[in-house]
């Protein structure tokens, strides 16, 4: 038996585009959902296809094999064209993703058919709308080697597993000391945190410039200077265009051992006159400003934006709140004034002092934590800025030196 029933001549072009605006028409039933955009994002760690819609889609997924292959029927929706045309949206670099395929398989069922490169874990989950965001349903595909997969000198697969089935907390014991003095004994560890990713593109500006492009290259540019230090090591809790849960980051660090963790933004406010640069360290007792308040819940949406499932969402509701000690936002602190004045070198500050906040991403009880705000990128003029590779690597160059600063005071690391 055939997937699909045959729709006739289609087109196989695999192109750059990921994503795919569509019109699904309501036939022989009342208030069907339809569907407005598809999209896939294509990654190292994970490939994943998401259908927004008006209202919730009800589906049923199973998996085929010889050729191996996902399949998901959604109920009340009826094809039209745009949507046979999804398959233009598989890209040749899709690790996970070979082609696609949709139909209409009965009367009240459109067929959804992913042809896979390797053998996968599916996790098909939906979304309530958010942040202008419809209604989502979001199909994860994971390498089905799982933890013992190839990427074995990056732990983030393993602990997407985990989270996705809710054992993250759990794995995530206290951390056992490393031996000898960081710096000097061992190398100094610094997890670099490039905000949002994916389908959560973090801030827009005018000109369409986003959050999670610019962060990335910036932090690319910081990880290069970092990499030319013989006592220092970097990693990143991300490097391609992907989304990486909140929880997920922190818990990289920590299995990472990171002595220091620094997460790069360039977000909006709906005063384009806003400008500067800002550095946040967090607050487990409100946040000590207005905007500081306002940056940390945008912020903090980004699991909802780009969207977690139940089993992740378990876990997140276990909060760190409670575990931060006192004495690891005072090194925070203390961290984040170093690199608050060397950016201040290079572009005007929103604020001469540590704001703090709730961020969900600064909640590792046991690391040294900032929040580095390069600009406002719903400013025009730092927009303009923030795609310059100049001011980029000007602010990659500030922080490094912000880091070494803080490094040379003497100051605390992580405890190994």
């Amino acid at each position: 038996m055939s997937d699909l029933p045959s729709p006739g001549r289609r087109r196989w072009l695999k192109n750059t585009g990921a994503v795919l605006l569509l019109s699904v028409s309501k036939v022989g039933f009342a208030a069907a959902s339809h569907v407005v955009a598809i999209r896939i994002w294509p990654s190292s760690t994970y490939s994943r296809v998401t259908l927004e819609s008006s209202g919730p889609l009800q589906y049923k997924q199973f998996v085929l094999s010889n050729p191996d292959r996902v399949v998901v029927d959604i109920t009340h929706l009826h094809l039209n064209h745009v949507l046979t045309r999804a398959p233009d949206l598989v890209r040749n670099d899709d690790p996970y993703i070979k082609n696609a395929r949709v139909g209409q398989f009965n009367k009240n069922t459109v067929r959804l058919v992913l042809e896979l490169k390797q053998n996968v874990m599916p996790k098909v989950f939906t979304l309530d709308p958010v942040a202008g965001i419809q209604h989502r349903l979001v199909l994860d595909l994971y390498p089905a080697g799982g933890k013992s997969s190839r990427h074995e000198d990056d732990p983030l697969l393993a602990l997407l597993e985990d989270y996705n089935k809710g054992n993250l907390e759990k794995d995530q014991p206290a951390r056992a000391p490393l031996p000898g003095k960081a710096g000097r004994d061992r190398p100094i560890v610094i997890m670099l945190d490039p905000g949002h990713g994916g389908e959560d593109s973090g801030a827009i500006g005018k000109n369409k410039t986003r959050e999670k492009d610019i962060v990335l290259q910036i932090a690319r540019r910081l990880k290069s200077l970092i990499d030319k230090e013989p006592n220092m090591r970097v990693y990143m809790t991300r490097n391609e265009d992907v989304f990486i849960p909140l929880r997920v980051r922190v818990a990289k660090a920590r299995k990472q051992r990171a002595d220091l963790f620094v997460s790069i933004h360039a977000d909006a406010f709906t005063n384009r006159a806003a400008r500067g640069s800002s550095v946040f360290a967090l607050s487990t007792k409100g946040a000590t400003s207005t905007a500081a308040r306002y940056l940390a819940r945008t912020q903090n949406e980004s699991d909802l934006i780009g969207g977690v499932s139940r089993s992740g969402d378990r876990y997140l509701d276990h909060t760190m709140f409670d575990m931060v000690q006192s004495l690891t936002i005072n090194d925070s602190l203390k961290f984040g004034k170093e690199v608050l004045s060397r950016v201040g070198k290079v572009n005007h500050l929103h604020k001469k002092t540590v704001d703090q906040a709730g961020f969900a991403v600064l909640k590792a009880p046991d690391i040294p934590s900032i929040l580095v705000e390069t600009a406002f990128i719903s400013n025009l003029e730092e927009e303009r800025k923030l795609r310059t590779s100049h001011f980029q690597q000007q602010i990659a160059a500030a922080i490094f030196a912000g880091i070494k600063d803080y490094i040379a005071s003497g100051a605390p690391l992580a405890p190994g």
